[in-house]
C-alpha cells in the first residue's frame, strides 16, 4: 500500500527480455535497506525487488502489468516516479493507493495557471463512473485532486489537475506534453462503492420466481 507522495525520481537504466521483462531502475534510495521481495511503485504500478546494488535495483514486469500501462513507460532512459510501500505509523501525505493501474489517460494539454499548470487528461469510459471534482486521483503515482470532470458524448471523461512547481520539479508530471500517456488508478473507496452499486442495480433487476 502507498500514499501518492513521491520520494524518489528514478529512470530506467537497463530492460532483459526473460519469461517476465527485467527492469533495471536506477535510484537514489539506499539499497541496503530494501529487502528482496519489497514492493515499490514505479510510476503507479506496484512491483517487487527481485535483485539489487549500490544506487539500483530490479523488477520483473508481467506481460499483463505491460498490458495495462502506459507503453512508452518501459524504455531505457525513462523516469519513473518511486515510492516505497508505506510503514505502520508512516504519515498518509496523499491518500490510499494500492499500486494497481485502472487505466492509461492521454494528455490533452498543459496551461499555465499562475505559478502552477492545469494539465487536462481524457480517460476511458470505464473510469467515468470513478472521477469526480475535488476527488483523489493517482497519476502516474502521484496522488492529485481532480479539479474538473466533463463527461464526453463517447462515454469518456476529460478531467483536470493542478500541479504546484515543488510536484512539477520532483515527478516526472513536469515534464508532460500533449499527447502522452499517464496510468491512472482511482480512488480504492471509488472502486469498492462503484462494486456494490453495481451489485445493488443488478439485484434490483432480478424478477422475483
Amino acid at each position: 500500500m502507498f500514499t501518492g507522495i513521491i520520494t524518489d525520481l528514478g529512470v530506467i537504466e537497463a530492460i532483459e527480455q526473460r519469461g517476465d521483462t527485467r527492469v533495471r531502475i536506477g535510484t537514489r534510495y539506499d539499497t541496503a535497506g530494501v529487502d528482496l521481495g519489497a514492493s515499490i511503485a514505479c510510476s503507479g504500478v506496484c512491483l517487487t525487488v527481485v535483485d539489487k546494488g549500490p544506487g539500483w535495483f530490479a523488477v520483473d514486469v508481467s506481460a499483463e502489468s505491460l498490458s495495462r500501462t502506459a507503453a512508452a513507460m518501459w524504455r531505457p532512459g525513462r523516469p519513473l516516479n518511486l515510492e516505497r510501500a508505506l510503514k505502520l505509523g508512516d504519515e498518509l501525505g496523499g491518500h490510499i493507493v494500492t499500486g494497481h493501474v485502472d487505466g492509461v489517460a492521454k494528455v490533452l494539454g498543459v496551461c499555465p495557471e499562475g505559478d502552477s499548470h492545469r494539465i487536462g487528461f481524457a480517460a476511458p469510459a470505464a473510469l467515468a463512473p470513478y472521477l469526480a471534482p475535488k476527488g483523489s486521483i493517482t497519476v502516474d503515482g502521484v496522488s492529485l485532486t481532480v479539479n474538473d470532470v466533463s463527461d464526453q458524448p463517447d462515454g469518456g471523461v476529460h478531467f483536470a489537475v493542478n500541479i504546484i512547481p515543488h510536484t512539477a520539479s520532483v515527478t516526472t508530471l513536469g515534464t508532460l506534453e500533449q499527447g502522452g500517456a499517464v496510468n491512472l488508478e482511482i480512488d480504492v473507496l471509488a472502486r469498492y462503492l462503484g462494486r456494490m452499486e453495481q451489485l445493488r442495480a443488478r439485484s434490483d433487476n432480478v424478477v422475483p420466481a
